[in-house]
């Protein structure tokens, strides 16, 4: 059950500072995927709160993240769906928001455990090249052509002649002043908006002639008005709301490690999972992009004091407060100044992966040609469509990983009664005499071509013990046939195999898949709370007959 508790001071002082960093950052998260930057902000008020009431990490703040608005314009263009159009863009919400509420609620957060630190390396690095990609026109003037990102790039630098000087100074102030600003300490937190009020304030008081937020989007000083969505649009965005949510999900998911919830509660993926899917459910009535939970919102909101989930509330509630009584001003912002912040806010998203990258090229190939693959999608492919990609190489890089971690190992009597000790699996298993195997792996398929090289050439009248604790409650159809085999092959030539250490579930299988019938019950054992009790059990029964 979900408490709120008390508020303390710092939740709310915490909740106006987070607020207040969401102006420029949600805007700017908007820009990027080509949505009104407006709706950015309407993406921080009834999400925010939403969220951080169900969140089961409390310090979560859930809002627009730049991958999500990427993800999300990429989804809504590959289904001919106008992005403007706020009937489809609340279609989309409520999607990704039934689709993460659905995987809360089947608690498949530890799904997210299989996806590899390789892949989510390139595409994180492919988001942030995206995003700096995405900003070049704001940021000089001129935006670039090209049928992929890095094409864009290249025709971004061809075409400097093109650039606007005034646009340019103006994102190098911005730029200039969000580094001097990180480098005093008081301010390091809030350099981002130093950087938005001071490039602001010159464009003002010098009257450059720039872009502004006003001259592509106008703010009412409102809260968001109920939308209802285009229903026909939902079965052309069932598959990229599923993608748009494993963004947001993937992107959420080390938050809980990276910030322990003060109170010393446990976090939870799958809760953290549901409330996201409640927040979009809730924001997509009121205009909110895909949202989900954001690591550096959530960070802010640390660094300045946040203890409890109200200091989430309170930055929802804050920026709807700043909106409805000052939110006209926002249309003075400039947009070069915008290009800059996430200028930085992309290169800052590179250089943190820099040791993670050089971590992976050093480690493998395979992990390090996952990587690049995943980047090179996310730079040129539809965004939905480089998450498959992921999803499926991280499922191959984990396939081959568990396959060559299988093991079968043979046991030898320790120098204690009841001990044992590991050894080479011997090349035949001698007829009268017991030979001990121990299985450890995860019961893939892939694993058996491994165990089945290692199985011993077994004489007519020997014994095989297999010790099995490892197994899981469920293993493969495929592991199963291979031991139902592996039982008919050694009763055929008069030996017998005894399997020991399964328990009660893993018994209910053996006796569904006939496995037992072919074992006899008396050569399956049960495992039992003292560790190879069981294995012990089963090898002096056989050595007294």
């Amino acid at each position: 059950m979900i408490k709120l508790g008390r508020p303390t001071g710092r939740d709310v002082v915490s909740g106006l500072v987070t607020g207040l960093f969401s102006i420029p950052e949600g805007m700017a998260y908007a820009s990027i995927g080509g949505f009104n930057p407006v709706l950015g902000l309407y993406s921080g008020m009834v999400p925010t709160v939403v969220g951080s009431i169900f969140a089961r990490t409390v310090l979560m703040t859930t809002t627009l993240t730049s991958a999500i608005a990427l993800s999300s314009q990429s989804v809504l263009a590959q289904a001919g769906l106008n992005p403007a159009d706020l009937g489809n863009v609340t279609m989309l919400t409520l999607m990704v928001g039934v689709v993460m509420a659905v995987f809360g609620l089947l608690r498949l957060g530890s799904l997210l455990s299989f996806v590899s630190m390789a892949v989510m390396t390139g595409f994180t690095t492919g988001i942030a090249v995206q995003i700096v990609v995405g900003v070049l026109g704001d940021a000089t003037g001129y935006d670039p052509a090209g049928h992929n990102k890095l094409a864009q790039v290249v025709d971004w630098v061809a075409h400097a002649g093109l650039w606007k000087p005034t646009t340019v100074v103006v994102t190098l102030l911005t730029v200039a002043v969000w580094v001097a600003a990180r480098l005093v300490r008081p301010l390091a937190s809030l350099a981002t908006l130093v950087a938005l009020a001071v490039g602001t304030a010159v464009v003002t008081i010098f009257g450059l002639e720039v872009e502004l937020v006003g001259n592509i989007a106008k703010i009412t000083d409102t809260v968001p008005l109920p939308m209802l969505p285009h229903w026909e649009a939902a079965p052309h965005l069932a598959l990229g709301a599923v993608a748009v949510a494993l963004v947001a999900l993937a992107q959420a998911a080390g938050i809980g490690a990276a910030v322990p919830n003060p109170d010393g509660s446990r976090t939870s993926l799958s809760g953290d999972f549901f409330a996201q899917g409640v927040a979009n459910l809730a924001g997509g009535f009121f205009r909110a992009l895909p949202t989900g939970g954001s690591l550096s919102r959530t960070g802010v909101a640390v660094s300045a004091g946040a203890r409890t989930r109200w200091a989430g509330i309170f930055a929802g509630l804050w920026l709807t407060a700043i909106v409805i009584v000052a939110g006209r001003w926002a249309e003075y912002i400039p947009m070069p100044v915008i290009g800059g912040l996430v200028l930085v806010i992309g290169g800052e998203l590179i250089w943190e992966r820099r040791s993670d990258i050089l971590l992976i090229l050093r480690t493998a190939p395979l992990p390090a040609v996952a990587m690049i693959a995943t980047f090179l999608a996310t730079t040129q492919w539809p965004l939905q469509n480089a998450i498959i990609l992921g999803a499926v190489l991280s499922m191959i890089l984990y396939c081959v990983k568990a396959a060559h971690q299988a093991r079968l190992i043979a046991l030898v009597p320790g120098d204690e009664p009841g001990t044992w000790r590991t050894a080479e699996v011997p090349e035949v298993a001698k007829a009268g005499e017991i030979t001990v195997l121990h299985y450890a792996g995860v019961s893939l398929f892939a694993e058996l071509a491994r165990t089945n090289e290692l199985w011993p050439r077994v004489e007519p009248g020997a014994v095989i013990v297999l010790s099995v604790r490892t197994l899981p409650d469920v293993p493969s159809a495929t592991l199963i046939r291979s031991l139902v085999r592996r039982a008919d092959q050694l009763r055929e030539q008069g030996s017998r195999l005894i399997i020991v250490g399964i328990d009660p579930r893993l018994a209910t299988i053996f006796e569904r898949t006939g496995l037992t019938a072919r074992l006899g019950a008396d050569n399956v054992l049960a495992a039992e709370p003292q560790i190879f009790k069981a294995l012990n059990d089963a090898v002096a029964r056989e050595a007294r007959t």
